[in-house]
């Protein structure tokens, strides 16, 4: 005999209580900005206490942490909407500030942030990194390449420290298996959800698992589905290219080429200026693995100030090449020092565990240098640095679950834009394959990442009438 417990066949037990949560203030100290900016919205945060296997619902526990801002319009509540900003590696907890951006919605919705396990302050792990991200790129040759493996090692070494059990416990669907167990214990028979990119993920593993508690989804720029992983920026390499070529073309006349082919020079003359000699930005150098990732993270939004502001790191990097003295903005610098410090968000560190548990990565660096070879004459820029091995490669665990297999008809809203550099636009379309029951919502000409709330309101239309009607829209092109 068998019992169904957070989505795991198992053993029958005793039946286990549902947790309660324990509601109190935000703020944890004179230091804890955040609690405090929480506090003063009139957010409640809360704790609910979950095993870290919930296929041994008696064993281990760890601590989520929650935030919710309940409806203001609560004579007319539809229910809980729980969101998730992506990573993975993310903290949910400040999301539900984005009421103010969405009073509708937070009318008719009690908004729930949940830090997902071992992340911002669910009990979180913790890895020894003097960077904020595992992403470089592999360079221009066997020695670089070599170079990144020394640096992956590094990583995976950083992060061993922490207890195994936890590590093989950091998988999506773990966190799916939390996300039930906080929508029991907020007293919801079903609940809603807004994720984006990672968080199309988890919302579609939740959808898998526990479809018939959810009721409205919307995931914003989907990943593939059967490709989330260590892998999971490999295919992206064509659709950064494209947005880079897109963002070329408004930087023409602004000190970087007069057309967009002389932009682009310049762009790859800084690279291979970066592989030959470090660029020596204020404190801060940049090299041949980091200048591909800081190209790649200024090109998650195709918005005119974004694209001005990729201009201006682009004079900066094009003196600093020169050999000129140059002196970082305060954003380049922050951006820098995450790379060489870890003082930045370190959403990566924290998520590279989610990503080695969810999907087993090859362990012969030999399959990355190929791999990268074979797309090399295609993908000259970013290929070395989306296929490059990563610190699952030397990972002290395997993965404790197959990955899950997303096949179902749950409805869900999808959203995304065509020229999505990071979660490209063929992955969005495998999603909507996969969620038979969904309709995708689609940005045509776009080369953003991340498309609800960013001034689109054909979009934006489509996430307010879908949650507070229900009902799922045809499949739409905005323009």
């Amino acid at each position: 005999m068998a019992l169904l417990i957070a989505g795991a066949l198992l053993p029958a037990t005793p039946a286990v209580a549902v947790p309660s949560v324990t509601w109190h203030g935000c703020a944890t100290g004179p230091g804890d900005g955040l609690g405090a900016e929480l506090d003063k919205a009139g957010a409640q945060c809360g704790d609910v206490v979950v095993p870290v296997d919930h296929r041994r619902p008696r064993g281990r526990e760890i601590t989520l942490a929650l935030a919710r801002m309940k409806a203001t319009d609560p004579a007319r509540r539809i229910g809980t909407l729980m969101l998730n900003p992506g990573g993975p590696g993310g903290p949910a907890r400040e999301l539900v500030l984005a009421g103010a951006l969405m009073p509708e919605i937070a009318a008719r919705y009690d908004l729930v942030g949940m830090d997902p396990r071992f992340v911002g302050r669910s009990s979180p792990l913790s890895c020894d990194w003097k960077t904020d991200t595992f992403a470089r790129s592999a360079g221009p040759d066997l020695r670089t390449f070599g170079e990144s493996v020394a640096f992956a090692k590094e990583l995976a070494r950083g992060c061993s420290g922490n207890d195994h059990e936890l590590l093989r416990a950091a998988s999506t669907r773990d966190t799916a298996r939390d996300m039930d167990v906080v929508r029991a214990a907020l007293g919801e028979r079903k609940i809603s959800y807004l994720g984006a990119s990672y968080g199309t993920y988890l919302g579609a593993v939740y959808l898998q698992m526990f479809g018939p508690r959810a009721d409205r989804f919307v995931l914003d720029s989907s990943v593939d589905p059967g490709a989330f992983g260590p892998g999971l920026l490999r295919p992206t390499a064509p659709a950064l290219d494209a947005a880079l070529r897109n963002w070329a073309r408004t930087a023409v006349g602004q000190g970087l080429g007069e057309t967009s082919d002389e932009v682009l020079a310049t762009v790859r003359d800084v690279a291979r200026s970066a592989e030959r000699r470090p660029l020596r930005v204020g404190q801060y150098t940049v090299d041949g693995h980091t200048a591909p990732y800081l190209f790649f993270a200024n090109l998650y939004d195709d918005r005119p100030a974004s694209q001005a502001e990729f201009v201006g790191i682009m004079r900066t990097l094009r003196d600093a090449a020169a050999g000129r003295h140059v002196t970082p903005s305060p954003a380049l610098a922050a951006f820098l020092d995450g790379l060489t410090t870890g003082s930045g968000a370190a959403t990566d560190r924290a998520g590279t565990p989610v990503v080695c548990a969810d999907r087993a990565a090859s362990r012969d660096p030999a399959t990355y240098y190929r791999d990268i070879q074979d797309h090399r004459a295609a993908e000259p820029l970013f290929g070395p640095l989306s296929r490059n091995i990563t610190p699952c490669a030397f990972w002290p665990v395997a993965p404790a679950e197959p990955a899950t297999r997303i096949h179902n008809t749950s409805p869900a809203l999808l959203l995304g834009s065509t020229g999505d550099p990071a979660t490209p636009y063929a992955g969005q379309l495998a999603m909507r394959g996969a969620l038979a029951g969904s309709r995708l919502v689609t940005v045509a000409g776009a080369f953003r990442h991340a498309v609800f709330l960013k001034g689109d309101g054909c979009v934006d239309a489509a996430v307010r009438d879908y949650l507070l009607s229900g009902e799922l829209p045809a499949d739409r092109t905005c323009r």
